[in-house]
């Protein structure tokens, strides 16, 4: 038995999982994403605090509600691992760039059919890019010779993420 519900059931045509993260100054962060992605914050969602913070703001990327809130007094941040099918990585890491993120990982071809690449946003938030790439073959594993850069890229940024952190 089941227990999720049904997609069919979700109001909106929402999604079963959505993420919430919980940033430093999140009206910044959902102006990044809706200038990188493309697509508009959900206005009616948007509940500021009397003193300007957002307890609640959230976008629809697709099917998926990206929730968000203002980290408060006492609160730890935290940003999210976040998986995005896109139809240009290229162009999210360009937009994105210019919105201070950083490249974690350039466009690579990936495994059934997609081109994978990675980036950090300005809120510690690290971002899946996935594009469809119809007739890419898959790699070459590295262990039999291929690039390692997919695994390398990831781990570099997750250790140093991991040394600015004081292990909250």
């Amino acid at each position: 038995m089941t227990i999720l519900v049904a997609a069919d059931a979700i109001p909106d045509q929402g999604a079963v999982l959505n993420p919430f993260v919980i940033v430093d100054d999140a009206a910044g962060f959902v102006t990044f994403v809706a200038e990188v992605f493309g697509v508009p914050e959900t206005v009616e969602a948007r509940t500021p605090l009397p003193s300007g913070q957002l307890i609640h703001a959230q976008l629809r990327l697709g099917t998926v509600d990206l929730m968000l809130a203002d980290r408060l007094d006492g609160w730890p941040a935290r940003p999210g691992l976040l998986q995005v099918w896109v139809s240009s990585a290229r162009t999210v890491l360009d937009r994105a760039g210019a919105r201070g993120a950083t490249t974690i990982t350039e466009p690579t071809p990936f495994y059934g059919e997609t081109t994978l690449a990675r980036m950090a946003d300005s809120w510690g938030n690290l971002w899946w890019l996935y594009e469809p790439a119809p007739g890419q073959p898959d790699p070459v594993p590295s262990w039999e010779g291929g690039s390692n850069v997919v695994f390398t890229s990831l781990d570099s940024a997750l250790r140093e993420l991991g040394a600015g952190s004081s292990g909250a």
